[in-house]
């Protein structure tokens, strides 16, 4: 490979925004490399949530998020783009002659025309508890997140918090674990109200006002926790196997923030047609604040701009490109 190999694109991010963008990219001929900090592709989804439910991607009545990402990535590869995993870009810079170049913590560099930042939030990491004992067990039966359910099987577990995830996490485990309780430290949910109802119907234990005060254990494994009525501190034991908490999620842009990008609130300010302040630089998906649009953090809103930010670039790296190439059906892939 020589030292300035310049691709036609290159997408920061191995989410689904970006393996749609790998995909549409090669729908258009451009020579494509995908760059993701993780060591696997799928980015949140497949970290976070792989084997929770997703109900709002067309096609799929309902989906687990690794079979999302299975068929994201099958997707993703059919145009052989160059993947490159375990790369974190720390440095962006337009060269005199229009060509982008990335730099990396590995010092590895990365040439290419246009540049699709599809970076999800950025850098995050979960909101901790901070009860009594949590850190000791981090693992060892208290989880911010799971990446297979089947440690589950069975179980008793406390489940902690009001959002989609914690929501969610009960209607795909009512089933597999020997019995539920959730806590929640108010009696309004921040999840879709859909799934709030479903959970009702199921029947666990749902306890409002009450938060987590204490994980107990014998050394090795969780056994019980201390759970505090907020309103008057009223104490309860209840004999759990494990402790799911989904409190939320920091996210932080990283060195996102150093590449000169104008920044609006914690996402990068884009057009409608996804273009960044920086000229063949385009954002997509979560990272992304469209001018003239409701912001939405959807897989599904990713999935439309990185259409349009591809095919926006299609036409910046070939002038006699149409931005819009036609509908796949009458293509010949």
């Amino acid at each position: 490979m020589s030292e300035r190999d310049v691709y036609d694109i290159t997408i920061i991010g191995g989410g689904p925004t970006g393996l749609f963008a790998s995909f549409y990219a090669g729908l258009r001929q451009m020579r494509t490399k995908v760059v993701d900090a993780l060591e696997e592709l799928g980015g949140q989804v497949a970290v976070l949530y792989p084997e929770k439910y997703i109900y709002d991607v067309g096609g799929f009545p309902k989906v687990t998020g690794k079979d999302l990402v299975k068929g994201m990535v099958e997707q993703a590869l059919k145009f052989n783009p160059t993947v490159v995993l375990g790369e974190r870009i720390t440095r962006i810079e337009r060269l005199e002659d229009g060509t982008i170049r990335l730099g990396s913590a590995s010092g590895r560099e990365h040439y290419s025309k246009t540049v699709l930042i599809a970076a999800g939030v950025g850098a995050f990491s979960p909101n901790r508890t901070d009860a009594v004992n949590a850190v000791q067990y981090e693992g060892k039966g208290v989880y911010y997140f799971l990446k297979d359910k089947g440690i589950m099987k069975g179980k008793k577990i406390l489940i902690v918090g009001g959002g989609d995830s914690a929501v969610d996490w009960v209607l795909n485990l009512h089933q597999w674990c020997s019995d539920i309780t959730l806590v929640h430290r108010r009696d309004v949910f921040r999840a879709h109200e859909e799934s709030v109802a479903e959970m009702m119907r199921t029947g666990i234990d749902v306890k409002l006002f009450y938060e987590l005060k204490e994980v107990i254990g014998d050394g090795q494994k969780v056994t019980g926790a201390v759970i505090v009525d907020n309103r008057g501190k009223a104490e309860s034991r209840v004999e759990v196997d494990a402790v799911l908490v989904n409190i939320g999620f920091r996210a932080d842009l990283g060195p996102i923030k150093d590449w000169g990008l104008k920044i609006v609130g914690r996402e990068l300010s884009a057009t409608g047609r996804m273009e960044t302040s920086i000229p063949g630089v385009y954002a997509a998906g979560d990272i992304a604040a469209a001018e003239g649009t409701v912001k939405m953090n959807l897989i599904v809103t990713g999935f439309a701009q990185a259409a349009i930010a591809v095919n926006v670039a299609k036409k910046y790296t070939d002038p006699n490109a149409r931005i819009f190439p036609g509908h796949s059906s009458e293509m010949s892939i």
